[in-house]
């Protein structure tokens, strides 16, 4: 009788597909890439089909890989699920932890959140992935995302975590004595402002309030940038007024790096939202993980 592909074979084939890299599932997976091979390769002989198309450069699945992927993956899902409600009886959550997360949301809130969270929970691994493009977690394996409400897809739960937000814009000392001091958010337009686009394409509208007085402005600025690490930097040596998060340059403000203008233009609103899929169970370590940042706020 012909031998039956393992748990193990199928958990590696959704990984390599999840991926479209048999390097990027080995490390998901703690294997490595020789090992991920031989596994697909043992379950494509027992199946009798390619499940991939391979070259130097990229993989790509074939029809029968986009089949067994359909129909394997709610039975994975259900096995997870079952071997999950199992740790509930544990007295310790454990297990791995996939978040999601906007690269500040990653920095002003989960960063802050790891070294407890671990001491606390010695038997939980975490896995943090920071980009700013949004992804559909259920499809790329995460057990919950972090972006502001506005980002979360409407069939998600969502679980407001960490202390409100504030953006605020600042400049060097040098850069205010050479082009002055904003008093209003219309002095913007006779300013260089450090621009940011979004990885969709959209630059943000820089956004003010104040007295119920509210403005949304496409500042002008010679730089435009991705990054808010590289808007720190650029800010610090003078080429123009940024508009950053509150906590990400306080330390620069604190040094005298950077001043903050506008400030009464500038009220908090809401903080990050975690949020998860509604038809799956949550694990005991995304509650462990919920708790501590609720907590944190």
């Amino acid at each position: 009788m012909m031998s039956q592909p393992t748990l193990v074979h199928l958990s590696v084939f959704t990984a390599v597909a999840r991926h479209s890299s048999f390097q990027k599932a080995g490390a998901e997976m703690g294997m490595s890439t020789s090992a991920v091979s031989h596994a697909i390769r043992g379950l494509e002989e027992l199946l009798g089909v390619g499940l991939f198309n391979r070259t130097t450069r990229s993989v790509a699945m074939t029809d029968a890989g986009q089949r067994l992927l359909e129909r394997s993956q709610p039975a994975l899902r259900d096995v997870g699920d079952a071997l999950e409600e199992m740790n509930n009886f544990r007295t310790t959550p454990t297990g791995t932890l996939r978040i999601n997360a906007s690269r500040i949301a990653a920095h002003l809130l989960l960063a802050p959140l790891m070294d407890r969270f671990l001491a606390a929970y010695p038997e939980i691994h975490l896995e943090i992935v920071d980009e700013d493009s949004l992804v559909d977690i259920v499809a790329n394996g995460f057990d919950a995302g972090v972006r502001f409400q506005d980002q979360v897809p409407e069939d998600m739960i969502a679980v407001p975590i960490g202390p409100p937000q504030r953006l605020v814009v600042v400049g060097s000392p040098a850069y205010l004595v050479r082009r002055g001091i904003p008093r209003a958010p219309e002095d913007l337009m006779q300013h260089d402002c450090i621009r940011h686009r979004f990885p969709s394409g959209r630059l943000y509208h820089w956004e003010f309030e104040k007295d119920a007085h509210k403005h949304e402005m496409d500042v002008r600025g010679r730089v435009t940038l991705g990054d808010a690490g590289l808007a720190l930097r650029a800010a610090r040596d003078g080429i123009g007024l940024a508009f950053l998060f509150e906590d990400f340059v306080k330390y620069a403000v604190a040094d005298g790096y950077l001043v903050r203008v506008l400030e009464d233009w500038c009220p908090a609103f809401a903080g990050f939202t975690l949020y998860y899929p509604r038809q799956r169970r949550m694990s005991s370590a995304l509650r462990a993980f919920i708790d501590m940042a609720r907590s944190h706020s």
